[in-house]
């Protein structure tokens, strides 16, 4: 493929990762205001978030075999479509059921296009031969901060549903513009996934025919333990973070939904330097220090007595989670290959969405502050985890 449309297949997919960011921070910045709309408790609230977990998982399973069939570009095209439409659906519910019931929609499209523009990623970092994963993800938290902060600007003065719609009208216009992009370009397919079709394919879903021994096997799932652990954290202070602010700290609607604007720009600058700190420290001490600092920092986020107190501990642990995940996948896909990375990027999602109604279930039992500190608990699961298989993938 000519450099120009790799080129181009870069900045489609870059778009589709900041709007994917985008749209889901814009719906938890009103997660306060739909809970009060709909008088559920916080472990309703809880029961009715893993309506996006589910919808998500249930689309994981089959999105890959979508990918393969009909290529990844359109697929990522229709499920952009999708996320867009479903998240003006929330406020117009007035029951944690009902708010469920349209939680699976979206989280459906949230996961089918996570599996479908990340597969699309993986392979042009192989066309290019260059470590640009890092910056995929930083659009998609550079995007988040976007639509928390425009979260923040319009909470006071739009309500929910103005504001939800606006985002979908937001959404489908820049769908259109990097839509186009994307379809016009051909999806690549590595030289190894071309030589695995076949009567191969059915036995392994990217990578051909090899097939993987026990210990890599178990090494490829530790590292999406790693993932999932800091991807638990994103979407705890995603879906929690805000109402933690308000809740608990007093703060008004729109400085509550700077909670994770703070975060999202902490985890886009960590993320944007990532390839440099890469080069400088290595792998693991990447781990170890960014899992560190990310426990540190959630603790000062979940129990701070003050507002800034708690801004400041969200941003610290931006900016220690924000390599762990990239990190983790990389480490994982060194092992195991397209496979290897399939494998940690479905734990790791999977955490972002299974996390979110834990906290609830925690908020319930004890309080949301110690709650909170489940992530900060698991950052530090990661760092020991990142430590201790410092040896387990080829540098």
């Amino acid at each position: 493929m000519p450099r120009s449309d790799l080129a181009r297949l870069r900045l489609a997919l870059t778009l589709f990762f900041a709007l994917d960011g985008f749209v889901f921070a814009g719906w938890v910045v009103r997660i306060p205001a739909i809970k009060e709309q709909t008088g559920a408790s916080a472990g309703a609230l809880g029961l009715a978030l893993l309506g996006v977990s589910a919808g998500a998982v249930v689309t994981m399973l089959f999105t890959g075999r979508l990918c393969r069939r009909y290529g990844s570009h359109p697929v990522t095209v229709v499920c952009a479509v999708l996320l867009c439409l479903s998240v003006g659906l929330p406020p117009l519910t007035h029951s944690a059921l009902a708010l469920g019931a349209v939680l699976l929609v979206f989280g459906a499209a949230y996961g089918g296009i996570s599996v479908a523009f990340n597969s699309a990623a993986v392979d042009l970092v192989t066309a290019l031969r260059r470590p640009v994963m890092p910056s995929f993800h930083a659009a998609f938290s550079l995007g988040g901060m976007a639509g928390a902060g425009l979260g923040a600007l319009v909470a006071g003065s739009l309500s929910p549903t103005r504001h939800l719609w606006g985002l979908a009208a937001i959404g489908l216009l820049v769908t259109a513009v990097a839509g186009r992009m994307l379809m016009r370009i051909e999806p690549l397919v590595p030289a190894g996934r071309e030589q695995g079709r076949g009567k191969d394919e059915g036995r392994t879903e990217q990578g051909g025919p090899r097939r993987l021994d026990g210990r890599t096997r178990t090494l490829v799932i530790v590292f999406g333990l790693i993932a999932l652990c800091t991807a638990y954290g994103e979407g705890a202070l995603a879906d929690w973070g805000a109402l933690h602010l308000e809740e608990d700290l007093g703060a008004s609607p729109g400085v509550a939904a700077l909670g994770y604007s703070c975060f999202a720009l902490a985890m886009a600058i960590g993320r944007l330097s990532g390839t440099a700190l890469l080069e400088r420290l290595g792998r693991t001490r990447t781990l170890v220090a960014g899992g560190t600092i990310a426990t540190a920092g959630m603790l000062l986020g979940a129990l701070a007595p003050s507002l800034e107190g708690a801004l400041l501990g969200y941003a610290v642990t931006g900016i220690g989670l924000a390599n762990l995940f990239p990190v983790a996948i990389e480490r994982a896909g060194a092992l195991a290959g397209p496979s290897g990375v399939a494998t940690a990027s479905t734990l790791g999602y999977g955490g972002m969405l299974l996390g979110p109604p834990a906290i609830g279930f925690m908020a319930d039992r004890f309080s949301l502050p110690a709650a909170l500190t489940s992530v900060a608990v698991l950052a530090a699961v990661a760092t020991v985890i990142g430590f201790t298989t410092r040896k387990a993938a080829p540098a």
